[in-house]
């Protein structure tokens, strides 16, 4: 029987290095749900119908280095609103959180969707401001060329289209522990989180 950890959470609220450090503390293996949706919206980029892109995804299709641009982003969550495609991607990310060895499945609904059953779950948030500070600089980085103001519209657009989509809304479940990385340093962060996993595991 394998232990599977659920981190939900909005955009830039720190999940996806929380999930990291938590697998690596584990020895589990992780997966970032977000890029099986940035994989089809990368595909849907190209002209392929989103459901066909979806049902014909393979673990290669997550190796794309191009997933993390702006432009892939918004795609993803342009495609994540539609049924199918979250039908198509569902099984995939259960059997990966069967994973013998134990698993971290980090994304927007794996705690009340995904795996209702798992044995942690943790629901990582952050200020739509600090969030779109983070993003900013991630983007700054990398050459992108763009405004605080422009990230904070899009940040707030992606999280009330996320809230609202009528299948698979983000939210917290109930039995989620709440982390909020406002003002948290990441170490402090991923403390949380480690400490939060071991008392699931008691």
């Amino acid at each position: 029987m394998g232990f599977a950890i659920a981190i939900d959470g909005p955009a830039a609220a720190g999940k996806g290095t929380i999930s990291k450090a938590v697998a690596a503390h584990f020895g589990f293996a992780h997966l970032d749900t977000g890029l099986l949706y940035r994989a089809v919206g990368a595909k849907v980029l190209t002209g392929v119908d989103p459901i066909e892109a979806a049902r014909a995804l393979v673990a290669e299709d997550l190796d794309n280095a191009s997933l993390r641009s702006a432009e892939v982003a918004e795609a993803a969550s342009r495609v994540a609103v539609i049924g199918e495609v979250r039908a198509a991607l569902v099984d995939f990310q259960r059997a990966f959180a069967r994973r013998a060895g134990g698993a971290v499945l980090d994304g927007r609904d794996i705690g009340t969707v995904i795996c209702p059953d798992a044995q942690a779950k943790l629901f990582v948030t952050a200020s739509a401001e600090v969030r779109a500070a983070r993003r900013l600089a991630e983007l700054l980085a990398r050459g992108d060329a763009t405004s605080f103001e422009a990230v904070l519209a899009d940040v707030q657009a992606r999280d009330a289209r996320d809230a609202s989509r009528a299948q698979a809304p983000m939210v917290a479940a109930e039995d989620a522990v709440l982390i909020d990385t406002s003002s948290m340093s990441i170490e402090a962060a991923v403390a949380a989180a480690i400490t939060a996993v071991e008392e699931a595991r008691t």
